[in-house]
């Protein structure tokens, strides 16, 4: 259970859903975990974490206060690794979708990521261990879904990303991969989810059944660890078989 032992790094959202249980396996494992998210709290109902995780108030479109925050929380130890988790959605049909609506999805889900990523890179690229970025991207960034185009939007984007980074840092000791969730219980995905949407999923993915949010916590695990250190630019599903579905 040790085989992050030793290293510090960030995961945004980490207050709750696919975030903390990132947070919780990362800090199971040895690791030091720092949770950023609005509320610098777990939310209300769910268990404490897990030793090792820290949770600190943060918000991600904050830029300025992004860069205190990750200098402070860097402080002589450093980071090995970010993960990207913070995003938002809103469910509406595209004609209609409010352009600010729009641009605050993106600036969420994209450009937040990209400016952490800025951010953290010169720590990253210092750890003894190789440093790691994983970002989550999503089902939404293969495949299209009615009334989430922004966030479908979003989440391509976060794939080309992933890749760009990963291309452009290989030679910066450092790796940049993705995890694409498939189904898993969280607020956001209650935000539009309906019982015929939830039939419609089920009937999606050849196990018919909603995953554990801590196989993206085992999954994210792997990326950080040594045995991943020549994994880079990748996307990696963790969802039931939907991707591979067919008739």
């Amino acid at each position: 259970m040790d085989e992050l032992k030793g290293r510090v790094g960030i995961v945004t959202g980490g207050s709750s859903g696919i975030g903390y249980a990132i947070s919780n396996v990362l800090a199971q494992a040895g690791a030091t975990v720092y949770a950023v998210s609005r509320t610098g709290g777990v939310k209300a109902g769910m268990e404490p974490s897990a030793p090792g995780v820290i949770h600190v108030q943060g918000d991600v479109t904050d830029y300025a206060g992004l860069e205190a925050l990750v200098a402070r929380l860097a402080g002589e130890k450093g980071l090995d690794f970010l993960v990207n988790d913070a995003g938002i959605t809103k469910k509406c049909r595209a004609e209609d979708f409010p352009m600010e609506d729009f641009e605050h999805i993106l600036q969420v889900n994209v450009s937040s990521i990209f400016r952490l990523c800025q951010l953290c890179y010169p720590y990253l690229k210092a750890s003894p261990h190789k440093g790691r970025i994983v970002n989550i991207s999503s089902m939404a960034a293969h495949l299209g879904f009615s009334e989430v185009v922004p966030y479908c939007t979003s989440k391509a984007a976060v794939c080309g990303m992933t890749r760009g980074l990963a291309v452009e840092w290989a030679n910066d000791n450092l790796c940049v991969n993705s995890i694409a969730p498939g189904w898993f219980p969280s607020e956001m995905s209650k935000q539009v989810m309906t019982p015929e949407r939830k039939a419609a999923i089920l009937a999606r993915m050849p196990v018919h059944a909603f995953g554990d949010p801590t196989d993206l916590g085992e999954m994210a695990k792997f990326l950080l660890g040594d045995g991943a250190s020549y994994i880079t630019g990748q996307d990696f599903a963790v969802d039931g078989g939907a991707l591979a579905f067919g008739f």
